[in-house]
């Protein structure tokens, strides 16, 4: 088996300029396509410092010194555009104006992974963080994998360079940071309207008093706590201070019923269950007598609504370790070992029961490092929206441990964030980096989509003038040409910025999407709004991300560069080069929790993680992923077909497509399940009223349609042609006659999480979607046998 070379990664993340307020600007001259300049000539960039809240205001200080920012110039009639009704210049008593990039007086400026604790820990000894490699205990393991909730794994170290750095643990990744950054925020949430932080410093000794309260339960070493709710500094409290504890925290999705819970609860052998609110507590209460290792339930929110035997609000669990003495929970903390498990992520169960995915402190410490160097985030610099179900890696990796890694600061959504309120929330924050799943994307373009169609012909002429030379711009600086067409600066001044402040990602640097494929056609539309969003890859068993890409690292549909420290191999790659797609490094999860078959299928005898999925490496060693071999179709001919390029070529094609589904597996011939685009309610349903892009689809060809089940009552002809020309339009493009769409239907309702054909962060359910509308598949091949 040969190993692929890693790549050789630098350049940092890109600092985006900040926008004006105006939402409009009219007359603008189209002009001509001038001679070429580089983009760096035309952009200013500007560097901020964590936010500090004041209130329901947030404040993003900027550092003192010019050579902070890099040592460019800034425009002082740019560089500090307010909305007043969000941000102003009010400060805290107590912090200083500008805040020093490093606010403590001792340590280093740059990366602070040495040292000794800060002096106000008296819990802690010299030798808390390693220095060297020497200094590091591990404990004894036999081999690269393990399915016991007590076992250890060896690690896959490489000698030298990157992959070779100190194991760390949790809790000593997370006193380093306070050590250095203990009077920055560290995680913000609402009450009552108004934001509310915790300091780094002021976060430790929560999570120290939360894992005292675990003991105090009685949690026992290796044992569960099971967290189910929406994200909050309590879900993060309880996930570190049960790991502080000796136990294994475990996300629960809040979309989960009652018997999914209870699954978890007793896989991870619970102890405690933490839940958010009376809502997710009545779920725990139908199959508690089913947790026979259950001993207490927590609920993080809202008043008890009844008062039971071992059920606690917040506030009477925060007391209860009161008299654990910290020599006890040091114990507890010092026996903790970089090769151990420390938490659980559950697989979404779409094949079954879901697996509980062993991530070790290693995994999870040295991950958050590389993915933090590999893109140059800043120390007390980075800060984020927590919205994406922290249950899930890619939110738990981005909105935790990062942060904690890089002392970034933590803003916690609202609830009900998907539901319309995380605008409001990115706009307050304006954070540095955005992760969303490609629905989010798409939410975005087609909000924007449907605001533009309402404007003027004027406005709507400069703003595809402009989102053509930002399209242009895009693809130059993807290439590494550097170079953009004359108009960029205006386009820049005149529409770029006003998305960008309007989306509240001025201040972004990494515009992130990944958990499921995205369209070429929502990359393109952001790209000609010189936003581009760039893609990882990875999954759960590998901590998060395998491949990254970032600010001139970065090729369209390509899921970017493999982490520095890992390998990529491809097995049993075709003529084209496509094969399975197998990891390796220290990212690789430890195993199944009790699951040494699974475990065996998932990592070959040399260690390779096989992901399942299908891709191939270009010449520049980015990944681009051309198929699940779970998800291939194969027809009833032989041919192998991924369904996702087709699928997705389809909803490109067709504006008023919002879900397509290919079917055709063991079938003569391939079939298509559609839905439309509709509004989805405050609950996050589906409703039947059409959003107001396919009412202009409709529009245009002389419909007056506003539902869908208007459209499929009828079976409006003019809709209906439109959908068959579009189909026909992808087969035009079709590499085989097998690969063409020959039949298609239109469902009464659009998929939704809720309707069980969407997993949480929005991929699609093959496996429900078939098992529930089998009679629609039945008749669609039933009508052409006949």
């Amino acid at each position: 088996m040969s190993d692929q070379q890693d790549s050789v990664l630098t350049n940092g993340v890109p600092d985006i300029e900040k926008s004006s307020e105006s939402s409009s600007v009219i007359g603008i001259p189209l002009g001509e396509t001038k001679p070429l300049v580089p983009v760096a000539k035309l952009q200013q960039k500007e560097l901020y410092c964590s936010p500090l809240v004041n209130g329901g205001v947030v404040d993003h200080p900027q550092p003192e010194s010019e050579s902070e920012s890099d040592g460019e110039d800034t425009d002082s009639q740019e560089s500090v555009a307010v909305e007043p009704a969000v941000i102003t210049p009010s400060r805290i008593p107590e912090a200083p104006a500008k805040l020093p990039r490093s606010p403590g007086q001792e340590g280093p400026q740059g990366d602070p992974l040495s040292g000794n604790c800060f002096p106000c820990c008296p819990h802690t000894t010299d030798a808390s963080v390693p220095l060297k490699l020497s200094d590091v205990s591990l404990a004894t393991a036999e081999q690269l994998w393990c399915t016991s909730r007590d076992q250890a794994v060896k690690l896959r170290m490489a000698e030298t360079g990157p992959g070779s750095e100190a194991p760390m643990t949790i809790h000593q990744m997370f006193l380093k940071t306070v050590k250095i950054y203990g009077d920055l925020p560290a995680v913000a949430s609402k009450e009552e309207g108004q934001w509310v932080t915790l300091t780094w410093r002021e976060y430790y000794q929560q999570c120290r008093a939360a894992a005292k309260s675990f003991l105090k339960l009685g949690l026992e070493r290796y044992h569960g706590v099971g967290i189910l709710g929406f994200n909050s500094p309590e879900w993060f409290i309880s996930d570190i201070g049960c790991i502080l504890a000796g136990g294994f925290s475990a996300g629960i999705y809040t979309t989960n019923s009652p018997e999914a819970c209870q699954y978890v609860a007793d896989n991870c052998e619970a102890n405690v269950l933490v839940v958010e609110n009376h809502k997710q507590l009545l779920k725990i209460l139908q199959i508690k007598e089913q947790l026979p290792h259950l001993k207490a339930i927590v609920q993080y929110k809202d008043e008890l609504q009844q008062k039971l035997p071992n059920l606690y609000t917040w506030a009477e669990f925060m007391k209860l370790g009161e008299e654990v003495s910290d020599e006890r929970l040091d114990a507890v903390v010092d026996s903790q070992r970089a090769n151990q498990c420390c938490t659980l992520i559950y697989t979404s169960g779409t094949t079954g029961n879901p697996k509980g995915v062993m991530l070790s402190h290693d995994n999870i410490t040295w991950t958050s490092n590389a993915v933090g160097a590999m893109t140059s985030l800043q120390h007390g610099v980075e800060c984020v929206v927590s919205y994406l179900p922290l249950s899930h890696i890619a939110a738990q990796i981005n909105d935790m441990w990062i942060c904690m890694r890089f002392a970034g600061a933590t803003y916690f959504a609202d609830p009900d964030a998907l539901k319309g309120s995380l605008g409001t929330t990115l706009k307050e924050v304006r954070p540095t980096s955005f992760l969303g799943v490609p629905r989010v994307w798409e939410k975005m373009q087609e909000k924007m989509k449907a605001i533009g169609a309402k404007s003027s012909g004027m406005k709507k002429r400069v703003a595809n003038w402009a989102k053509s030379i930002g399209l242009q711009a895009s693809y130059s600086a993807m290439n590494g040409e550097n170079l953009v067409p004359w108009g960029f600066m205006l386009a820049n001044n005149l529409v770029f910025k006003k998305v960008r402040w309007a989306l509240g990602l001025d201040r972004c640097k990494n515009c992130l999407t990944g958990a499921a494929p995205i369209t070429k056609e929502t990359l393109e539309y952001f790209m000609s709004l010189s936003l581009p969003l760039y893609e990882l890859y990875g999954m759960s068993e590998s901590t998060g991300p395998h491949t990254i890409s970032w600010e001139n690292n970065f090729k369209i549909m390509s899921c970017g560069r493999v982490v520095v420290g890992c390998q990529t191999k491809l097995d049993k790659p075709d003529e084209d080069g496509n094969g399975e797609l197998c990891f390796w490094g220290r990212h690789v999860f430890m195993g199944y929790l009790n699951e040494p078959e699974k475990t065996e299928e998932a990592l070959d005898q040399e260690g390779w993680l096989h992901s399942g999925d299908l891709g191939k490496q270009d010449k520049d060693n980015f990944l681009f992923i051309t198929g699940r071999i779970k998800e291939l179709i194969i027809t009833a001919g032989g041919e192998n077909i991924p369904p996702v390029p087709i699928e997705d070529a389809v909803k490109a094609e067709i504006a008023i497509i919002s879900n397509a589904m290919l079917l055709g597996d063991k079938m003569k011939f391939l079939s298509m399940m559609l839905t439309l685009k509709c509004i989805v309610d405050d609950n996050g349903e589906p409703t039947d009223e059409l959003t107001p892009e396919a009412v202009a689809f409709c529009h245009q060809r002389g419909i007056t349609a506003t539902k869908a089940s208007e459209i499929i009552a009828s079976k409006e002809p003019a809709i209906y042609k439109a959908i068959q020309e579009g189909i026909e339009h992808v087969n035009a493009k079709a590499t085989s006659n097998a690969q063409r769409v020959q039949k298609w239907v239109i469902l009464d309702r659009d998929f939704s999480i809720s309707g069980g054909e969407l997993g949480p962060t929005m991929k699609l359910k093959r496996g429900v979607v078939v098992k529930k509308f089998q009679e629609k598949i039945n008749k669609i091949y039933g009508m052409a046998q006949e």
